[in-house]
């Protein structure tokens, strides 16, 4: 576990530990504001009961409120109906994946707590402070969301700014960082007009900490700021395509 950020009764911390065998490695965030608290992108069976352990041992587990769910991969959302069935929370899931996350086999009556985010995001209120969750379509997913914390200044980025084979948790060289992100994002990021959106979307907002879902973290505003500028200049997915698609001889 790492604090990210700790004022008062104020608490973000990252988990990174808990993937194995050929799972991505994945992080889980947890952000605590007096008694209410959210987990982020709590991932598969696999990790649930030991990160389900971790979080009881930090929070009143019956104090949890909301679960984000920030798009529809299994990493993310693949052990929802366990969450839901062993907690009171609400979660947070993008309206169009609302369908298709049911195939991992959420309950009906559970299914009544899960609310749908809309394509233009959200304003909520956790323990009296504002969290935005912020559009972040095609990023890689065609109905993502990130969120923003305002007053710990964290930017939980999702699959932006992954580096899920870096050997370090905390990003202090961005140069030699970039090695461990360049062949993920031109992959699995779709459009590099989305990824420009995004870049004068986050530009507006006061970044200390930018928290990606997989690898090492950017723990300066000014290592935020580097990631931000390299990704406006990325060509990445179908523009980056060329002439990959041919009939197999």
């Amino acid at each position: 576990m790492i604090t990210l950020f700790e004022s008062g009764d104020h608490r973000n911390l990252m988990f990174n530990d808990f993937s194995s065998g050929g799972m991505i490695q994945a992080n889980q965030h947890l952000i605590i504001r007096k008694d209410e608290s959210m987990i982020l992108d709590p991932g598969g069976h696999k990790i649930h009961t030991r990160l389900f352990a971790e979080l009881s041992s930090i929070i009143n587990i019956n104090k949890l409120k909301y679960i984000f769910f920030s798009h529809q991969d299994p990493d993310i959302v693949a052990a929802a109906n366990a969450w839901l069935m062993m907690t009171d929370a609400h979660a947070f899931l993008p309206s169009i994946w609302t369908r298709f996350v049911a195939h991992f086999g959420v309950d009906e009556l559970s299914a009544k707590r899960v609310q749908n985010i809309p394509d233009e995001g959200l304003s909520i209120v956790m323990g009296g402070e504002p969290l935005k969750i912020l559009p972040a379509h095609y990023l890689h997913s065609s109905g993502n969301f990130q969120i923003y914390d305002p007053v710990a200044k964290i930017l939980y980025s999702g699959d932006m700014g992954a580096s899920p084979s870096a050997p370090y948790g905390i990003v202090e060289d961005f140069d030699a960082h970039v090695q461990y992100m360049e062949g993920f994002h031109k992959r699995y990021m779709p459009s590099s007009k989305a990824v420009k959106m995004w870049v004068n979307m986050v530009r507006t907002l006061d970044i200390d900490i930018l928290a990606p879902q997989h690898g090492a973290i950017f723990n300066s505003g000014e290592l935020a700021k580097s990631f931000i500028d390299w990704a406006e200049s990325l060509t990445v997915g179908a523009d980056a395509l060329g002439d990959a698609y041919a009939v197999p001889k």
